[in-house]
């Protein structure tokens, strides 16, 4: 199934991503010297200290280091889901300091898929239900909204299990599920933090190919936070960080 993505447009305020290709010149993804400060107890700490990264339309990569070393914060940022202290982040040119907090919930809605270790599926929901949630966001009409979480869940092997809510599936069914919502809006990007952390050996080895097959078929870029070595070698390519910082890239 191919992507529809949307090209350069405005739309309630909000410009969407432009189409990336797999060999357009331009990174899809760009960092310049990002800088992240928490406080906690009236002591700052410095998540992120000056993170520069290319991200290429298409690749798959790897995000790896030890706890507390930023990789999730780093996630966050990248995708808009936190803010920044210091640099920029464009995403296809887009520099997310320009939307506002409503802006960049619609922009994430239309432009971005979001896999979590922790599923972060609403229980009082159904499958169907949870996966149409970010084209409701957006503004898609409710017919629409259901016949694509539909077909969403059908690319993940769960057509069976709409009605069914997150407590009657097994672990890699919800991951499943959650797969199927971050496909829904076709996006240019998907961001998954330990998307198999949670999953046995057997049932993270199914998502991590489900994962490939799609960035292989559709050409979705892929940033994953996992503490897996094997997850990470197989990705294009694997970022190491410490203490806040990118220390190593290592490509496939």
């Amino acid at each position: 199934m191919a992507i529809a993505f949307q090209g350069r447009n405005k739309t309630r305020g909000v410009t969407t991503l432009t189409a990336p290709t797999r060999n357009q010149a331009s990174p899809i993804i760009e960092l310049r010297d990002i800088v992240k400060t928490y406080s906690s107890g009236g002591v700052e700490v410095q998540a992120l200290r000056g993170v520069s990264l290319d991200v290429q339309p298409g690749e798959m990569v790897a995000i790896m280091g030890q706890s507390g070393c930023g990789k999730t914060t780093l996630l966050n940022c990248m995708s808009g889901l936190d803010t920044i202290d210091g640099g920029a982040v464009r995403i296809a040119g887009t520099d997310l300091a320009t939307l506002n907090d409503k802006q960049k919930t619609t922009y994430r809605a239309r432009n971005m898929g979001f896999i979590f270790q922790t599923y972060n599926l609403l229980p009082v929901l159904s499958a169907v239900e949870n996966v149409e949630l970010p084209l409701v966001v957006s503004g898609v009409d409710g017919s629409t909204a259901r016949s694509r979480a539909l077909a969403a869940l059908d690319r993940v092997h769960l057509a069976d299990k709409g009605n069914a809510r997150p407590g009657q599936l097994s672990g890699g069914q919800r991951q499943r599920v959650t797969i199927a919502r971050s496909l829904v809006n076709d996006p240019a990007i998907i961001w998954a933090d330990e998307p198999t952390g949670a999953l046995d050996s057997t049932t993270a080895n199914d998502i991590m190919e489900l994962m490939e097959q799609l960035n292989r078929e559709n050409g979705q870029t892929f940033v994953i936070v996992t503490h897996d070595a094997g997850i990470g070698r197989r990705c294009h390519r694997l970022i190491r960080m410490s203490d806040g910082l990118v220390v190593s890239e290592e490509r496939a």
